[in-house]
C-alpha cells in the first residue's frame, strides 16, 4: 500500500521550478534560490536534469554543487547524461579549469583541433583557453562527472 506524503522543497532547488521531469528544458537558474554556504548530503536523483545553454540534442546535465544550488565559490561540479548524436558545441574558458571523467559510454572529444575517442574510466583535463566540445558517437547514454574551478569564467 502506497502512503502520500507531502514534501517540503529543498532549499537548494530553484524558485518556481519544483522538481521538473527529466529531460524538460531549458531551464533557467537566475530564479535560483540563494544557497547558504552549509555542509549537505543530497541524493543525486533529487535534482533534475537540465539542458544548459549550447548543448543540443539531449544534452543534459544535474548541477549538483554550484553557486545557485550549493553556494560554492570555487567549484562547478555536475554529472552529465548525453543521448546518442548529442553535443555541447566547440567552445573555450578564459580561466576556467575542467576535469572530465567518463562513467559509461564511447564518445568524441575535440581538443585544440583534435578529435580524440573517449570512454569509460577516461579523464580529461582542460586547462584555460582550450578549445574543446564532446560528442556522443556511441549507441548508448554518454554519461560523465565535470568539475570546473573557479565557477565563473570572468576575467578579474
Amino acid at each position: 500500500m502506497a502512503t502520500n506524503i507531502e514534501c517540503t522543497p529543498s532549499p537548494f532547488e530553484t524558485r518556481g521550478q519544483g522538481r521538473a521531469p527529466q529531460g524538460e528544458g531549458p531551464e533557467k537558474l537566475e530564479n535560483a534560490m540563494p544557497a547558504t554556504r552549509k555542509w549537505f548530503i543530497r541524493n543525486i536523483a533529487e535534482v533534475p536534469w537540465r539542458q544548459f545553454p549550447d548543448h543540443h540534442g539531449g544534452a543534459l546535465s544535474k548541477p549538483l554543487v554550484m553557486p545557485e544550488t550549493a553556494g560554492s565559490q570555487h567549484i562547478d561540479y555536475r554529472i552529465s547524461m548525453y543521448q546518442p548524436m548529442a553535443y555541447v558545441k566547440l567552445h573555450r574558458h578564459n580561466v576556467q579549469e575542467q576535469v572530465y571523467h567518463v562513467l559509461e559510454g564511447e564518445g568524441l572529444m575535440e581538443i585544440d583541433g583534435e578529435t580524440h575517442v573517449v570512454r569509460k574510466h577516461d579523464f580529461i583535463f582542460l586547462p584555460p583557453g582550450v578549445d574543446h566540445s564532446i560528442n556522443n558517437t556511441g549507441l548508448v547514454d554518454l554519461v560523465f562527472l565535470v568539475v570546473t574551478g573557479p565557477v565563473t569564467d570572468d576575467v578579474k
